[in-house]
């Protein structure tokens, strides 16, 4: 292969990220651009890809400006993006709306009645996974209730890599990996479903064919070269879901190994070669082939920290120029500062309802065991304590599921702060390996790129080259007490409070 680099764009919640690596893994140049997420009622939280688009055409000239790499060396793109989108467009490609994201949960009412109609079980038995909100299949049919006038129109649905795929080459595609998000996708054969089609009353030709995630489906054409910078004729794949692209950029590639998420969202994925599902969790195809993801997804990850500095840190915001540290830096420090454990103050990251395992779109975040003694500092550890006692609530529904983690390979901006990551493994009591954190979910959707164009002989050849350890967190026993006891109390909240937790 005479050309020198790969391309992998991110569809993120918050921002596109795109960087340029070469064969051994590094990012050579990278660039982001951001969107907004609207939230236009309670509950709704929504996305307009055209906005996705417009930030991926800046932020890939200005990559491939930042590295001064030109265009035809560039071997083959590969695109990653959020999960459960519903993007609806029309014979030409107008998009019809603007998607509902993952984060959104208008959608409650149609599950509650479709689990009943057709049988939670029966669905569940074909998909692998249960009805929810999140999903892509009840934003289907809630715009066929709701939004009849652009449901008439629909000529595709379409996931968020899909979308940039379209935009790019002009094909329309579903890869294999985002075949989870609808409930007529058969998990155990990695095809649509026709008879649970009509049974949701989901028309089997809104649906694009499956393709494996490392499939050439296209090439760049004149007006997208023109738009992002990209030489017309680069071959682009079919790419994947976020988080399985991040699982494999972390090098998880075989059976039993394990990525942990530190991104917006928070959660694990354990790489399976067998079917093992549980209404729990959430079961999808790996972009690696003949390989199953059991995940754990929050909604509490890396985006609690966030919220946390958006809303409380303009102290720290103000001195980052005086002492040269960020803010998040600085939180990171006042939370260092705290005991493990946080006082007995413990946190419910429940910051937008909450997904697995425990799948109510009505949980909200809560503080327990505030007091005069409490400082911000313990605010901010319980905020990533919260996060790991999210974490193993998931691990500890995949053990009983039959898979279990053994190493936690972290990836996502979370991963860079030394002490979330020791308190994930302290909670966990599981060793966590950091490969290149930031770069984790890129590289993933890259390495698809490379093997679909011959760029890699194989996904080990990929990762024995581009997957490097930074660094190793191995438990610490002397905290295990204190953490077992907040975790306990961390689920009884949860238990007492539900109740409460439930649409007004």
């Amino acid at each position: 292969m005479s050309k020198k680099y790969l391309l992998g764009i991110d569809i993120g919640t918050s921002a596109c990220k795109i960087a340029v690596f070469n064969r051994e893994g590094q990012a050579v140049a990278t660039a982001s651009g951001d969107y907004p997420v609207y939230y236009p009622q309670e509950g709704w939280a929504e996305q307009n890809p055209d906005e996705w688009w417009e930030a991926v055409c800046l932020a890939t000239k200005k990559c491939l400006e930042n590295g001064d790499i030109p265009a035809d060396e560039i071997a083959g793109v590969g695109i990653d993006g959020q999960s459960w989108s519903a993007i609806a467009i029309d014979k030409t490609g107008k998009v019809l709306a603007n998607t509902p994201i993952w984060m959104d949960t208008r959608a409650q009412d149609i599950c509650d009645r479709i689990n009943e109609e057709v049988g939670a079980e029966a669905i569940f038995q074909v998909a692998g996974n249960s009805l929810q909100p999140s999903y892509t299949t009840a934003k289907i049919i809630w715009y066929r209730e709701n939004f009849p006038e652009i449901y008439k129109k629909i000529h595709k649905i379409l996931q968020s890599n899909s979308y940039i795929v379209y935009r790019l080459t002009g094909a329309i595609t579903q890869d294999v990996s985002q075949g989870y998000g609808l409930h007529c996708f058969d998990m155990r054969t990695g095809t649509w479903n026709e008879e649970m089609c009509t049974k949701l009353g989901i028309p089997l030709e809104f649906l694009p064919d499956i393709v494996s995630c490392d499939k050439v489906v296209g090439a760049v054409t004149k007006e997208a070269a023109f738009q992002c910078g990209l030489a017309e004729g680069t071959p682009v794949v079919a790419g994947g879901l976020d988080a399985a692209c991040g699982t494999l950029g972390a090098g998880v590639i075989h059976p039993g190994e394990t990525q942990e998420q530190g991104g917006q969202a928070g959660g694990m994925s354990i790489c399976m070669d067998t079917y093992k599902a549980d209404p729990r969790l959430i079961l999808g195809y790996h972009v690696v082939p003949d390989q199953w993801l059991l995940q754990g997804g929050t909604t509490g990850g890396g985006g609690v920290m966030r919220w946390f500095e958006q809303e409380f840190a303009d102290y720290e915001r103000t001195r980052e120029e005086e002492i040269g540290e960020s803010s998040l830096v600085q939180l990171n420090q006042i939370a260092e500062a705290v005991s493990p454990g946080s006082d007995g103050l413990v946190f419910l990251p429940y910051m937008s309802g909450e997904r697995s395992p425990v799948w109510n779109p009505y949980a909200k975040g809560v503080f327990y065991g505030l007091d005069f003694a409490k400082t911000k500092g313990h605010m901010v550890r319980a905020c990533m304590e919260g996060v790991a006692f999210a974490l193993r609530h998931n691990l500890d529904a995949a053990e009983e599921a039959g898979a279990e983690a053994e190493v936690l390979r972290a990836m996502g901006g979370s991963a860079n702060s030394l002490l979330w990551t020791q308190i994930k493994a302290d909670v966990t009591g599981k060793p966590i390996v950091v490969p290149s954190s930031d770069t984790a979910t890129t590289l993933g959707a890259a390495i698809l790129a490379g093997v679909g164009v011959g760029f890699y002989e194989s996904y080990e050849e990929a990762v024995a080259l581009t997957v490097k350890e930074t660094r190793r967190h191995e438990p610490n026993p002397e905290n295990r007490e204190i953490y077992e006891k907040n975790y306990n109390t961390y689920l009884q909240l949860y238990k007492r409070l539900k109740t409460l937790m439930v649409k007004k």
